[in-house]
């Protein structure tokens, strides 16, 4: 019951180290799809 306990309460902090590395990282690959349509396109 205690493992269940620390997982409940590290939940918070999971979801911010995931949108701390996910949401640069989507942008990044946005911008890249940006660039490589206009590079693609003329």
């Amino acid at each position: 019951m205690t493992e269940q306990t620390e997982t409940s309460s590290r939940t918070p902090l999971m979801i911010l180290a995931w949108l701390w590395v996910g949401l640069p990282f989507a942008y990044g690959v946005y911008e890249l799809l940006l660039k490589l349509s206009q590079l693609f396109s003329g």
